[in-house]
């Protein structure tokens, strides 16, 4: 597999996962969602919200579209204007990953943290690892919340996602 097929792999689990997650929330109250669990970004609202940030500035930084400067608490209260606002950038995810080159990933590429303001070049594909990994951790995070609350996220395998569905044998 090349690292440009890992990324759009990764991709498109991000996508499927981000939907099973948000169909699960969806059937929450809004109070649900915003009710502070103890975890870092309080809710399960807010955890949703900060994925989307994390996604917003790096792939701001990466497609050269300004991301935000500063960390953002709440990109949408309204769970709808969220759903709708995460379906597009994991669209945009997709459509991007599908450009890569393997030039491109290996280019050193130089971004300043909005966590300590520092400015770093690090090869583009630790920073691409990066936004994946983001995902994967911060949604780790919800299906635990989600857990628990009662509600079985169901399996959060590759393996599983449905693109593969005919590989079980």
């Amino acid at each position: 597999m090349s690292p440009t097929d890992h990324y759009q792999l990764m991709a498109r689990y991000n996508r499927w996962m981000n939907k099973k997650l948000y169909a699960i929330s969806s059937g929450l109250s809004d109070d649900e969602r915003k009710r502070d669990r103890g975890a870092f970004f309080k809710s399960i609202h807010g955890t949703l919200n900060h994925l989307l940030f994390g996604d917003t500035v790096w792939m701001g930084r990466f497609q050269d579209r300004n991301p935000p400067t500063r960390i953002i608490d709440e990109m949408h209260a309204d769970f709808g204007e969220l759903q709708a606002a995460r379906e597009r950038m994991d669209t945009r995810i997709i459509e991007w990953a599908e450009t890569l080159t393997p030039q491109w990933l290996a280019a050193p590429f130089t971004f300043t943290s909005n966590v300590d303001r520092r400015t770093r070049t690090l090869p583009a594909w630790a920073l691409v690892a990066q936004l994946f990994n983001h995902q994967t951790h911060h949604r780790g995070q919800l299906t635990t919340l989600l857990s628990q609350s009662g509600i079985d996220p169901g399996v959060t395998d590759i393996p599983f996602l449905p693109e593969f569905a005919g590989a079980a044998g």
